[in-house]
C-alpha cells in the first residue's frame, strides 16, 4: 500500500491534481513520522491506521466547517474523504460487521457492560480499517447493555 501511495503521488503530481497530491503526501508524511518516532516497520496495517486517523479527524473537521458555514471547506473536505477511502481495504456492511461480533460475543460470553475492553481488543483486529471503529463500539456497547 505505502508502494502503491508513492506511485500515485507521482502519478498525480503528472496529471497536476492538488488536491490527491497534498492528500496523499499528507498520508505519506503520518506514515513516515510514525516509521521515525516509534521506530515501526512500514506495512499495510500502519498504512491503514494512518489512512483511518486522516478520514476520522476530516470527519471531525466537517462538523466545525458546517457550524460555521464553510461550505467551500465542506466539499473539499468530504472529497478528500472520498478519496482516501478509496484505499482503504473493502468496507464490511452492517451484516458482516454483526456476525463479526456475535462470534467475538460467543467466543468471550461478557457478563457485563464492563467487558467491553475484552471484546473491543478480540474485534479489533478483525474489522481494523474494514469500517468505522465508532460504530463498532456502539453495536458492542447496545449488545452489552441488552445483557
Amino acid at each position: 500500500m505505502y508502494e502503491k501511495i508513492k506511485n500515485d503521488i507521482v502519478l498525480f503530481m503528472k496529471e497536476k491534481d492538488t488536491m490527491k497530491v497534498q492528500t496523499l503526501r499528507g498520508i505519506k508524511g503520518e506514515v513516515d513520522l510514525e516509521h521515525i518516532n516509534k521506530k515501526i516497520e512500514i506495512n499495510d496495517n500502519l498504512v491503514i491506521d494512518m489512512l483511518s486517523r486522516g478520514i476520522k479527524t476530516r470527519r471531525e473537521s466537517l462538523i466545525e466547517f458546517k457550524k460555521g458555514n464553510r461550505d467551500d471547506l465542506i466539499e473539499k473536505t468530504n472529497q478528500e474523504i472520498e478519496f482516501l477511502q478509496g484505499y482503504l481495504p473493502k468496507q464490511l456492511s452492517s451484516e458482516e460487521l454483526e456476525k463479526i461480533i456475535d462470534e467475538v460475543f460467543v467466543k468471550v460470553n461478557p457478563t457485563s457492560p464492563k467487558d467491553m475492553g475484552l471484546i473491543m481488543k478480540e474485534v479489533t483486529p478483525l474489522v481494523k480499517g474494514k469500517c468505522d471503529m465508532k460504530e463498532v463500539s456502539n453495536i458492542i456497547k447496545e449488545k452489552l447493555g441488552n445483557l
